[in-house]
């Protein structure tokens, strides 16, 4: 079965200076744009992030300060990026835990409103891990019968994720190869909120801390019975993603 696209399926992978989604940056970023007809359509960008990357990072992914020097930093593509991926869904490897986090935030650095509301995400990673559990590289073996060459680099990862999804629809009945199901299928047991799952929904639909002292409870009530918590956040290392949606369940609760 091939996949079966309402719209168009945008496939992505991020190097970045390090796994921390409030302060970490991008150094590469990859698209690959599958339209409903199966067409394709890839770009990458190398990224300035602003700040030195650790030698640990340049380990993983082979990008080092001196290659980027002279590349552009996000704000300067964003827009491109944003424009690339309009109208599409998202689809990644760990994407729904880091590289969409991480991405909203670079962002919202360059003050475009990103939002998720009218898109679906489509977490491979997921997939796998429900079915086989195993690494990229594995997965890419299991699925395909290939091994990755030049795993770490923002376009053979984001290719190797392509074509394991098309691997998988065609593998498991349970995937009907359509943008809604697949989105589905692998969205988190309980919905998050904000992107990094630092916020979540409860059973009945109210927003409730996933972290920390205050995790299982809701939102509204801690909000309203202390009030420096909200100071705190705002003025804390969370994702600016995060902080938005702090900010849009304070200023509900006030309007009430």
């Amino acid at each position: 079965m091939n996949l079966q696209l309402s719209r168009p399926l945008a496939f992505f992978d991020l190097e970045t200076t390090g796994i921390q989604v409030g302060k970490d940056k991008i150094v590469e970023i990859c698209i690959l744009k599958v339209q409903k007809d199966g067409t394709e359509e890839c770009k990458t960008w190398r990224v300035n992030p602003g700040m030195p990357i650790p030698k640990q990072s340049s380990d993983v992914h082979g990008i080092t300060d001196e290659m980027v020097k002279d590349c552009p930093t996000f704000p300067k593509v964003a827009n491109e990026v944003h424009n690339f991926i309009k109208g599409a869904d998202l689809s990644g490897y760990n994407s729904n835990r880091f590289d969409l986090p991480l991405l909203a935030e670079e962002f919202l650095r360059a003050d475009i409103n990103f939002e998720m509301k009218s898109r679906r995400s489509i977490d491979v990673q997921s997939v796998f891990f429900k079915m086989e559990p195993r690494t990229l590289t594995a997965a890419y073996r299991f699925y395909c019968n290939k091994e990755l060459v030049g795993a770490h680099g923002a376009e053979a990862d984001t290719r190797a994720t392509y074509e394991i999804l098309k691997a998988q629809v065609e593998r498991y009945d349970e995937l009907l190869g359509d943008s809604e199901s697949m989105a589905e299928f692998t969205k988190p047991g309980q919905p998050n909120a904000d992107l990094a799952g630092m916020i979540k929904f409860d059973d009945e639909g109210d927003e409730i801390f996933n972290f920390g002292k205050h995790k299982g409870k809701k939102v509204s009530e801690i909000l309203a019975n202390e009030p420096g918590y909200y100071a705190w956040m705002q003025n804390a290392d969370f994702p600016q993603y995060t902080k938005n949606i702090l900010t849009a369940i304070k200023l509900r609760n006030f309007n009430k």
